[in-house]
């Protein structure tokens, strides 16, 4: 890919330093992060390429956390994707474009303080978690964290387990994390130690079993990020719980991912 050298009024234009194939379907990518660039870990920016008079841009969530230099993301890989078939050529030196304002609602603002934060994740989905588990304020607010990363293959949830370990072997983190957060990795399709859907396992007992006690109103508050249809189903049940679904404006106890909501 060549490096675009246009340049559009109100975007950043990124250099990408590093590349990384996860699998056939998922790669993540790093920029340096513009001084411009204020963020709060959980939140996504619009991000894309060169497409005429007018750049490509889609909402992105932001992997890296909000006190880092470096912004990463983690993608799917799209054949026939407007702008995923074109980012996954990527290659190191090539640009991107960025718009310089950061939005969403997978933020511990917009939850009121307990005890657990339960984070629940699909494929791609992983990637606002992976910000919040390194945001010292986390464990501020919160005594205990779960990170749950569901996926078809086993090879899927490496790139979650990779920052899940830097993460854990940090010598700043590591303190400040504490023993509070816990990683659950399962897969859908490929036979792995640990199989199922978080929304089966809330209904069959294995969420108890794996993280001390069901999940309750009094005590957790939760994020969801993934597919339109596992956003619903974890909704419903977290609407079924007695939860209210949390804004910036209006702290609840569950929030979803409006990047890619109707």
């Amino acid at each position: 890919m060549n490096t675009s050298t246009k340049s559009y009024l109100g975007l950043e234009k990124l250099e990408v330093f590093s590349i990384r194939h996860w699998t056939k379907r998922t790669f993540s990518f790093q920029c340096k992060r513009p001084k411009n660039l204020r963020f709060r870990s959980g939140e996504f920016v619009m991000i894309g390429l060169e497409n005429g008079d007018k750049p490509l841009l889609r909402a992105y969530s932001i992997a890296s956390p909000s006190w880092d230099e470096i912004l990463e993301f983690y993608s799917i890989k799209v054949s026939d994707g407007p702008l995923t078939s074109r980012l996954q050529n990527l290659t190191k030196g090539d640009s991107i474009f960025l718009k310089p304002k950061s939005v969403g609602t997978l933020v511990l603002d917009a939850l009121i303080p307990s005890q657990r934060l339960i984070l629940f994740s699909t494929g791609t989905g992983i990637a606002p978690f992976l910000s919040v588990i390194r945001d010292p304020e986390t464990y501020e607010k919160f005594d205990q964290v779960i990170l749950t990363h569901t996926c078809r293959y086993k090879d899927e949830l490496e790139y979650g387990k990779k920052v899940y370990e830097k993460t854990n072997n940090d010598n700043l983190l590591s303190e400040i994390i504490n023993g509070k957060l816990k990683l659950i990795s399962t897969t859908t399709r490929e036979d792995t130690q640990l199989m199922g859907r978080m929304t089966e396992w809330l209904q069959n007992g294995k969420f108890k079993i794996n993280t001390g006690k069901d999940l309750n109103l009094e005590s957790d508050r939760v994020m969801i990020c993934g597919s339109l249809n596992m956003l619903q189903d974890h909704k419903n049940i977290c609407l079924q719980k007695g939860m209210i679904e949390g804004s910036n404006s209006n702290p609840g106890h569950f929030v979803i991912e409006k990047a890619f909501v109707d």
